[in-house]
């Protein structure tokens, strides 16, 4: 008799203890669960980089080089690049991340061109017929936009400088 309730005992503080290990693990797993889905505005950092930075007139400044987290992982700053031609000969400038304003909207940049013919030039009308003009001006107007991905990363980040301004700042080495 005593060998069973000791037996019945022994089985109960098995069964507890497992169910306490169990619950334990879950209350782990549930604290250092990492993230399984991209969540609305995070961006990837790997995307960050090569993103054109514009002024407030909407002038291309430069581009993010590089994102430098702070020991507890914060953003701290960005390196941006300006001037140089494919990478070489940029001056690298260290920006607050929080000095930088994100946008979702691609850039669109307007750029009108005016053509005049010269005075007393021939022209050909619709109905085959041939006039003289007198400076004729002809006005094109293109608009550029760029491709906007907003789902992993923002379209560009607008920077209060220009780009001589940035050149002036002090290089950031790595």
């Amino acid at each position: 008799m005593i060998s069973r309730c000791l037996a019945i005992a022994l089985l109960a503080t098995v069964w507890m203890t497992g169910a306490a290990s169990a619950q334990t693990a879950t209350n782990q797993a549930e604290s250092t669960t990492s993230a399984t889905t991209h969540k609305e505005g995070e961006w990837r950092a790997s995307k960050l980089a090569g993103i054109d930075v514009y002024n407030e007139a909407n002038e291309k400044i430069g581009d993010i080089n590089e994102v430098i987290l702070d020991r507890s992982g914060n953003v701290a700053n960005v390196i941006l690049g300006v001037g140089g031609v494919l990478g070489l000969g940029e001056h690298y400038v260290a920006v607050p991340f929080n000095k930088l304003k994100w946008v979702d909207q691609p850039v669109t940049s307007t750029t009108s061109s005016t053509t005049s013919a010269p005075a007393n030039a021939p022209a050909t009308t619709p109905d085959g017929n041939t006039r003289t003009t007198t400076g004729a001006a002809t006005t094109t107007k293109t608009t550029t936009t760029t491709n906007a991905s907003k789902y992993w990363y923002p379209d560009h980040a607008v920077y209060n400088a220009t780009k001589d301004e940035l050149k002036a700042m002090p290089e950031f080495k790595y």
